[in-house]
């Protein structure tokens, strides 16, 4: 695994699913970990298991819904490590329906989390890496982005727009040395996909090249790759991690 040593890393949506397995990885390759969520039982439990396996990890309840809970949650990690070199924007939600009955609330919710909260993360982040000249930031979209998807057309909006968010940003901020890339996740077996029935899984998996869905390990791994040293010379890249389920 590439070094992270030295490193403070923060991961929105933290808890559970991706975001837990991210931390994990941030935390075994060295980094110190900021754990951001709205579940502090599930946080605190997160914050055990670090210690106890691999090194040190803070929980700040954050919802990134919320654009003052996002500058509460900065402040409190920048106090506690005293810097932030890896921001990884994680956190989303579905509210799926058909485009032509999507309720505007189910709209707006998913947009302003899934895509509004990693931008205003951007902004609490970007002060403090500039200052460093270094940093690197990492958006999570979703195979959806490129390919669409029946039902989903608030999420599929919200994770397109984190590609487009990512290399703008990429653009703006390259000559402070700080990297911005998206990771693209495929079919992953998360809670989020939990709620899918067997069929439904085994109908997915015919459809994936490799023959499986992934897991949330492989999606950190490739975070923690993008967060090394060693991709300082990769930007505004969206690296798909999906087993061949879209060949872009």
């Amino acid at each position: 695994m590439f070094s992270l040593k030295g490193k403070v890393a923060l991961v929105t949506g933290a808890s559970q699913g991706i975001g837990r397995e991210t931390a994990l990885a941030l935390a075994e390759a060295g980094a110190k970990v900021a754990v951001a969520a709205r579940n502090e039982e599930k946080l605190a439990a997160l914050v055990q298991e670090i210690a106890g396996k691999c090194g040190e990890a803070f929980a700040v309840k954050m919802d990134v819904a919320e654009a003052e809970q996002i500058k509460a949650g900065f402040r409190a990690v920048l106090e506690k490590f005293g810097k932030l070199d890896i921001l990884v924007n994680n956190a989303a939600i579905t509210r799926d329906g058909l485009a032509m009955r999507m309720k505007a609330e189910d709209w707006e919710a998913v947009i302003r989390t899934n895509l509004t909260g990693a931008h205003l993360c951007i902004q609490q982040a970007l002060p403090v890496m500039m200052k460093a000249r270094a940093g690197r930031i990492i958006n999570i979209s979703s195979v959806v982005a490129q390919s669409g998807n029946a039902g989903q057309a608030n999420y599929v909006a919200a994770k397109a727009g984190l590609v487009g968010l990512t290399k703008a940003i990429a653009i703006e901020i390259s000559s402070r040395n700080i990297t911005v890339n998206a990771v693209a996740p495929g079919f992953i077996a998360t809670p989020m996909t939990d709620v899918l029935s067997d069929a439904v899984k085994e109908e997915l998996k015919k459809r994936i090249p490799l023959g499986r869905m992934g897991s949330g390990r492989d999606v950190a791994a490739a975070i923690v790759f993008l967060a090394s040293d060693e991709a300082g010379y990769i930007t505004g890249h969206v690296l798909d991690v999906n087993g061949g389920l879209y060949l872009a």
